[in-house]
């Protein structure tokens, strides 16, 4: 992870706004204020979000799912030399590094690694007690194999390794350098123990969510520069202050889309296209009651910069678009039932309650009766592997605007939610599509 780098990332089991509202805002923070902003993801992808980055022909975001600093963030890649190189070469090499040099197999596998207290120990071996004609010795030193000077007891530790889960083992090895290895144990680079013991923290700039038990873990750890959403508040403390902005729109494409058009700039067909994808995807189509007429200003500036010829969409209309978009994402047959339950859920936590509340679409309600008996156990496994105290899945009819509410181990308070009980446990949420605007604010309500 480069220095100076920004990510810019969505909720945990993202969705389609989530996705495109961090490449989308990436792009501007890199094209309007010159940052080194990558757009990252919190998980895996939904159905909805692949079809769509496949249909515009990008790719997927980096994989981002905690912010703990990793032995990557400090390393260092040296200069090496090989075991037989003369060690005048690795001389050289420490003089231009601080004091080390790497030694590397042909295999690209370290070999160890020569310091300044690794050079006087082979140098007291080599003189002995009685350093008569040193001069001699001093050539004879400089022109020996690299490898009879290297310590080759340096601790060696992954890339990919979180700093804080070595940190014992740091503070008790007796070395103030370390050897930084890929997944193949090839050489990656060179660490100091003062590096470690202070890394760079991450900087971070949360979109689509601002709730801790939403985001990437371990995101106290890193530097929180902006969060950018349309959800109710639920943010995570600062030590400084930050740029927060939470408005009432339907999706955080809306706001990126906004932030395009005031800096003058017009995005690239493919991620306009995406963030369309995103408003539409959070919209229904610019249906759903958490639309404003900010959100059918910013689908009208999105068609026009993505629906031009020679891009992806050259043709499209809003709404075959969307309609598009919505089918990829629908249907329970196709997908396993854990997945159906999890690929799109969210944590809350109120009224003393730690709950989930998942959102799958269909084309057609009736799909949810044969496939009921086996989200029900789906929803029940995701409880108590989350240790929850219960959870509900809103299953959207797209088509037609409805939902139904299946729940699992739900407290005697949510019987007076004010959906009709069906025969088979589910209840009737007619009109109701949002888990935002209209689901959420229920179960809050009955919770508080």
């Amino acid at each position: 992870m480069s220095k100076g780098t920004v990510y810019v990332v969505g909720h945990v089991n993202p969705d389609t706004d989530s996705i495109a509202s961090a490449v989308g805002y990436a792009w501007l923070l890199s094209e309007r204020d010159g940052l080194n902003a990558v757009a990252a993801r919190a998980g895996s992808l939904n159905p909805q979000t692949t079809w769509a980055l496949e249909r515009l022909g990008l790719k997927p975001p980096k994989r981002l799912t905690d912010a703990s600093p990793r032995f990557a963030a400090v390393s260092r890649r040296m200069d090496t030399v090989a075991p037989t190189q003369p060690l005048r070469d690795a001389w050289a090499i420490a003089n231009r590094t601080g004091g080390v040099a790497p030694v590397l197999n042909e295999d690209g596998t370290p070999y160890g690694l020569i310091t300044g207290l690794s050079l006087f120990d082979f140098l007291g071996r080599l003189a002995g007690p009685t350093p008569e004609g040193s001069g001699r010795q001093i050539y004879d030193f400089l022109s020996r194999p690299a490898a009879e000077a290297c310590d080759t007891s340096v601790p060696r530790f992954h890339a990919e390794t979180h700093i804080r889960d070595a940190l014992n083992r740091i503070l008790r090895e007796e070395h103030n350098f370390f050897l930084v290895v890929d997944d193949k144990g090839r050489y990656h680079g060179v660490c100091r123990q003062r590096d470690l013991l202070n890394p760079p923290r991450l900087r971070i700039v949360l979109v689509d969510h601002n709730e801790p038990s939403q985001a990437i873990g371990a995101l106290e750890e890193a530097e929180l520069l902006e969060v950018l959403d349309h959800h109710r508040l639920g943010n995570p403390p600062t030590k400084a202050p930050i740029r927060f902005t939470v408005d009432v729109v339907g999706s955080t494409s809306t706001l990126v889309s906004e932030r395009i058009a005031e800096a003058g700039l017009s995005a690239p067909p493919e991620i306009a296209g995406l963030l369309l994808a995103g408003l539409l995807s959070d919209t229904l189509i610019l249906t759903s009651p958490t639309v404003t007429e900010r959100d059918r200003q910013a689908a009208e500036r999105l068609a026009r910069w993505a629906f031009i010829i020679g891009s992806p969409l050259e043709g499209e209309t809003v709404q075959r678009f969307g309609e598009a978009l919505l089918s990829a994402g629908a249907g329970l047959t196709s997908r396993k039932p854990d997945d159906v339950v999890s690929s799109d859920m969210k944590l809350y936590e109120a009224g003393g309650f730690h709950f989930a509340i998942a959102q799958a679409e269909v084309t057609n309600l009736v799909q949810l009766d044969e496939h009921l008996e086996a989200i029900r156990e789906a929803l029940e496994r995701l409880r108590t592997s989350r240790g929850l105290d219960f959870a509900i899945l809103m299953v959207t009819d797209v088509v037609r605007g409805s939902s139904r509410v299946v729940l699992a181990n739900a407290p005697e308070v949510l019987n007076d939610l004010p959906y009709p009980r069906l025969a088979d446990g589910t209840r009737l949420a007619e009109g109701v599509v949002s888990r935002k605007k209209q689901l959420l604010p229920v179960v809050l309500g009955l919770l508080e």
